[in-house]
Formats: C-alpha cells, sequence, structure tokens
C-alpha cells in the first residue's frame, strides 16, 4: 500500500511529465506567429499579382519572365516539392523556386530575404541550397553541356565566322574572380593580388554568350595561366578527348588552319589557342590580328558581365548560375538581357559598350607568365594575321580601327 508521500510524489512527477510534454508540443510548432501567415502576406503573393497585373514588375523580381518562370518552374518541381506534415503545410515548390531565384538576382541575405517571404533563415537557407541542387541537375545537361562531337564544334566556330568575321574559333576563354568567404584556416591560399578572398571561375563562351565549358574552385592568388595549365579542359585538349574538327582550310583559301579557342594575353599560344601579339612594337598588320582576336573575344567579357550583374555568385551555386544565363540565353530573355546591355556596333563598326560595364562587374585575373610559345603555333598566328589582312578574310571597317 501506498504511503500518502509516495502518492504525492507520484503527482508530481506526473505533473513534471505532462508539462515537458506540452513543451515539447510548443516547440514543434511555429514559434513566431508572422511566419504562420506566408500565405497571406509574404513576397509570394505580390509575385502572382505581379504575374497578372505587372509583367516587367515580375521581371525586374526575378530577372525572368512569367513563361521562362513557369517552364524552369515545371522542370524543378518534381525534385524540390516536399509533403504537408500534420503540424505544418509545406513550402510549395513555386515558393522555393521563387526564393531562390530572388536570392540569385539580388545577393540579399537569408535574414533580409527571410522577413519578405515570411519563411525562417535557416530553412531558407537550405531552401536555396536544395533548389540549386536541383536546377544543376535539371539543366545541366541541356544547358551546361561541353560539345562532345566536330558537328557541334562546328556549329559553334559557324557563328564565329557570321557573327564576328573570326574563322575556325570555337570558343573564347577567359578568367574571373568570384569572391567569397575564406575556409577555415585556408591562410592566404584563397588571397587574392587585389587583397580579397576569391576562387576563379575559367570558362569557355561561344558566339552567342552562351557557356560551353566552366570550371569553378581554383584558389585567387592563381593566374588565368596556371589556371588554365592544371585544368581538366587543357588535359583534354591535349588527349584529344574533345573531338575538335580536324585542320581544314580558311575560308576562300588554300592555307591550312587548326581550329582553336581564343583568348587574351594571360594565356599560353598554342595551335589550338590563339592570342594577341605583345602589345609593343607593333606594325600596321599585327594590329589587326589584335582588333580582329579582341572583337571576336568580347563575346567571354560579355557573358561574364551579364552573369554578375544579373547573379550574385557564391561558392555552392555557381553552376546553377551558369546553368540559369544559358537556360535564359536559349529563350532570348529581354528580362534578363534587355536591348543595349551587351556590347554592340554602330554603322561605322565602332564599339558601343553594353549597359553592364556601367554596372558591377566580376574582377579579371591578374595575367600570368605564358611564355615559351611553339613554333608551329607562333606560325598559325603568322598565318591568321596575313588572312585578316588578304582580300579573303579582310573587312572593310578594320583600317580604321587601328
Amino acid at each position: 500500500m501506498l504511503t500518502k508521500e509516495k502518492r504525492a510524489a507520484l503527482a508530481m512527477c506526473a505533473i513534471l511529465c505532462a508539462e515537458r510534454s506540452k513543451k515539447k508540443k510548443r516547440l514543434r510548432v511555429w514559434t513566431s506567429k508572422w511566419l504562420g501567415k506566408r500565405g497571406q502576406y509574404g513576397l509570394s503573393i505580390l509575385q502572382r499579382e505581379l504575374e497578372v497585373d505587372d509583367m516587367r514588375g515580375f521581371r525586374d523580381l526575378l530577372r525572368m519572365s512569367v513563361a521562362d518562370f513557369n517552364c524552369l518552374l515545371e522542370r524543378v518541381s518534381p525534385a524540390i516539392i516536399k509533403k504537408d506534415t500534420h503540424l505544418r503545410k509545406a513550402i510549395s515548390p513555386r515558393e522555393r523556386l521563387s526564393v531562390t531565384l530572388r536570392f540569385l538576382a539580388t545577393g540579399e541575405t537569408f535574414n533580409s530575404l527571410s522577413f519578405q517571404y515570411r519563411i525562417g533563415s535557416t530553412t531558407l537557407s537550405r531552401i536555396v541550397m536544395e533548389t540549386c541542387t536541383a536546377l544543376t541537375c535539371a539543366l545541366h545537361e541541356d544547358y551546361l553541356k561541353t560539345p562532345s562531337t566536330e558537328s557541334e564544334w562546328k556549329a559553334i566556330a559557324r557563328d564565329f565566322a557570321n557573327k564576328w568575321q573570326f574563322p575556325h574559333c570555337l570558343g573564347a576563354i577567359d578568367g574571373k574572380h568570384i569572391f567569397i568567404q575564406p575556409p577555415p584556416k585556408s591562410g592566404s591560399m584563397y588571397f587574392n593580388y587585389k587583397s580579397r578572398f576569391s576562387i576563379i571561375l575559367m570558362a569557355v563562351v561561344d558566339a552567342n554568350y552562351k557557356f560551353v565549358y566552366a570550371s569553378a574552385g581554383t584558389q585567387g592568388w592563381v593566374s588565368d595561366a596556371g589556371v588554365f595549365a592544371h585544368s581538366d579542359l587543357k588535359e583534354a585538349m591535349d588527349t584529344g578527348t574533345l573531338n575538335f574538327p580536324p585542320a581544314d582550310t580558311l575560308p576562300s583559301t588554300d592555307a591550312m588552319m587548326p581550329h582553336m579557342l581564343i583568348g587574351d594575353d594571360a594565356y599560353p599560344l598554342r595551335p589550338d589557342l590563339m592570342k594577341p601579339y605583345p602589345f609593343r612594337n607593333l606594325n600596321t598588320d599585327q594590329r589587326i590580328y589584335n582588333y580582329r582576336l579582341s572583337r571576336a573575344r568580347r563575346v567571354v567579357e560579355n557573358a561574364f558581365g551579364i552573369l554578375a550583374n544579373r547573379f550574385e555568385y557564391k561558392v555552392l551555386i555557381i553552376f546553377a548560375c551558369l546553368c540559369l544565363h544559358n537556360y535564359l540565353r536559349d529563350h532570348r530573355s529581354d528580362a534578363y538581357v534587355p536591348p543595349g546591355y551587351v556590347d554592340s556596333e554602330d554603322a561605322n563598326h565602332q564599339l558601343v559598350e553594353g549597359a553592364w560595364r556601367r554596372e558591377r562587374e566580376l574582377q579579371s585575373v591578374s595575367m600570368g607568365l605564358a611564355r615559351n610559345p611553339s613554333v608551329e603555333a607562333k606560325k598559325q598566328r603568322d598565318v591568321l594575321c596575313e588572312y585578316f589582312v588578304s582580300p579573303a578574310g579582310s573587312v572593310s571597317w578594320q583600317d580604321d580601327m587601328v
């Protein structure tokens, strides 16, 4: 038989257990009432209004049209949809994609976006990373796939020849710094010459400002030449696994010429990678060659410029940004690249700088020491130089540009 004291102790234990159970239940529901009103007042509600009443406002919000957003949503929804629970309603794929695109477009902090979308900042950060992963998986096969056949490379070469009057060009290569918070205990590994921490994005761009190859992650102190020297791109070029088209004659001539990438002076001169003549003691023909190469190489500067001013960079989401860039370029989105945003030429072929150059821009990588070009590569550059001043390869305005 229980004594009076034991009955009192058991009763007290029962009360304490009940209080603990209530406390646990309270912790499992919304901790802030304003978060629970997302379906009434969040930015996603404004987004739906803009879809109907203000298309321009929608474009300013997410950097794309309603049609582009809905097409993108259809692609990624299966990977980011979540089930409702008995405690709360799941955040919809539409909201998840919207907040991710808003983050990429503005670079706002998770705390700031938390108040706009009425989503907890910790939950929001997880949503962004999950959605970026889903975007990369859904888009990279169609929008960020390096060409692997001769026909695919030849299509790029035709565009360069038609749009930029540079034959046999398979892409323009360049590298840019992406500023980061340095990893713990990394010392000066990511510290670049501008006294900031960064990694380097090296990319190849086609004639339509689309990325056809990208590599990110090299420490910021490395030069362009150093990044290229240790890249899988160089290894693939050395071993011939990219299936570049074989050498062919330059248009309207008998001169044989390999197909090639083009880069600035930071890159090594190779038969499959042409760069300018050194900018000193140049004759007229060499200045014309440099102009023609620079004119074609502007596509990579513009592609980086569009990307930097339309999407904010973070290390874990860089390839999601690249996929989105190519997706929107394929869709010819005026919301993403409005008229006058990229470089153009006037009736006299004078450069008209695009609007992106007046906005913030990625920092260029410092020039490294790309020395000892092969004799074959030097001869090839000379052949191109002669071609650009010959009747077969010249353009009517080039003499006025040097």
